[in-house]
């Protein structure tokens, strides 16, 4: 047995929740028969353990009385008018749900939103039912490691027909300490027939050097006709290290539209699965990746057309800098009776240094006749002609190399459905791009 593996299943849980132990138990048991992958595990070969390995991330944190300013400061979402952004609003601090900086409110009907440790019996019912169903071990082993740890989490239950009157906000902030621990965090959507809802996750960290293991798994059931949009950002500082995944299970005529974020930092792994369950469900799934520096980021996905008749589109774009590297591992998996299906895969990526390095590996499995199914992957430089063009008239050389970047992204930023999103992220990560200020005002 490894060291990594007798460290996490040995580690001390700060809040344990009762109602859970049996089920943390059998997760225990099942990691303990678990095997570290290696550099011969294919889904894992290009992703580096060996700092998690060595660094003993398995002490529990300390909880934080007092959020930074930095931290603080993270928290502000204007909308559209510049005022507050009118939301649900849950944040945790290393892994402890942090009240004062929560915004709750008063629920409408049909609504169940809370935190575990707050779950009546009725929640911790639904919690219990669902919670590890749709995030299958069997696909990562870190999945059954966050199961096995799990103290915290928050719960969204929508009854039939519900639509949430606004959106969902939960801030998982990380702030680094003496000692190094890890992280266990938990999202579980559950959305009956016909429900609407917009649920945004963001990850932060503030400007220390961080010393922290997150493992952060979502997962989000959608009954017949539900309408999900949903947004995972990675903002932490460059030196966490944070393997996660996102797990959906789309019903008959449902429709998932996420949009993923990672920004990079020593190592960012993130497995996302989307399970069409139902005829006629639609997935759109986007996302942008900015490793820089000596960052890592990994995008794993794998879209499941288990029956007839649904739709995917996935489009993924990452900007490799400096002495980054970034891998992305796409697969369209479509099963024997699930004719009528059209899949689309599509990863373009633009690497800004010689140092630079993406491993991209799209994959179509495919098991009926009656299909309609397209994928590629391209990688890049900034064109010579395109830089000559900006700089003839009378753009500096750096200001079009932000320019380039920036418009290669853009894209994407631009068909998110929330426009406060959108304008939320354009200048962080114009910011990004021209690391000097002076370079921005082309963009923002």
């Amino acid at each position: 047995m490894s060291d990594l593996i007798l460290q996490a299943a040995q580690a001390e849980k700060t809040t344990p929740l009762p109602w859970l132990a049996d089920f943390q138990q059998l997760q225990n048991n099942t990691w303990l028969r678990q095997a570290v992958p290696t550099r011969k595990t294919e889904a894992w070969r290009y992703t580096p353990l060996n700092r998690l390995e060595k660094g003993n991330f398995f002490g529990a944190p300390a909880q934080v009385h007092e959020c930074s300013e930095c931290l603080q400061e993270q928290i502000s979402l204007p909308d559209a008018n510049g005022d507050e952004l009118d939301c649900y609003r849950l944040v945790f601090v290393n892994g402890f749900y942090a009240e004062s900086l929560s915004a709750l409110g008063e629920l409408q009907t049909g609504v169940s939103l809370c935190r575990f440790g707050d779950a009546n019996e009725a929640q911790q019912s639904a919690i219990k039912t669902h919670l590890g169903t749709i995030a299958n071990d069997s696909v990562n082993l870190f999945t059954t490691l966050n199961n096995s740890q799990l103290q915290e989490g928050v719960l969204l239950s929508l009854d039939d027909g519900v639509v949430l009157d606004k959106p969902l906000r939960i801030l998982w902030l990380g702030s680094a300490q003496a000692v190094p621990f890890s992280v266990t965090q938990r999202l579980l959507v559950l959305m009956g027939a016909n429900s609407q809802a917009m649920v945004l996750e963001q990850h932060l960290s503030d400007d220390a050097e961080q010393n922290s293991f997150t493992n952060g798994v979502t997962e989000l059931s959608l009954g017949e006709g539900a309408q999900l949009h949903h947004y995972r950002l990675h903002q932490e500082h460059e030196s966490v290290l944070h393997i996660g995944g996102v797990f959906a299970d789309l019903g008959k005529n449902s429709l998932l539209n996420s949009f993923h974020l990672a920004f990079g930092s020593v190592l960012t792994r993130i497995d996302i699965v989307v399970n069409h369950r139902g005829q006629g469900a639609h997935s759109e799934l986007s996302g942008i990746y900015l490793p820089r520096n000596n960052q890592y980021v990994d995008y794993h996905t794998c879209i499941e057309h288990r029956v007839p008749n649904c739709t995917s589109n996935e489009v993924f774009r990452g900007i490799i800098g400096d002495s980054a590297r970034a891998v992305f591992n796409g697969r369209i998996h479509i099963h024997r009776d699930a004719q009528k299906t059209s899949a689309k895969l599509s990863n373009k990526n633009l690497l800004t240094s010689n140092r630079a390095e993406i491993d991209s590996k799209p994959e179509l499995e495919i098991y009926a006749d009656d299909v309609l199914c397209a994928h590629g992957a391209t990688i890049s430089q900034i064109e010579d002609e395109a830089l000559h063009y900006l700089r003839t008239r009378g753009i500096s050389d750096q200001e079009a190399r932000v320019l380039l970047s920036f418009g290669f992204i853009n894209t994407l930023i631009e068909k998110i459905p929330h426009t406060e999103i959108a304008e939320y992220l354009r200048p962080k990560l114009a910011v990004l791009f021209a690391r000097d200020p002076e370079l921005l005002r082309h963009i923002v």
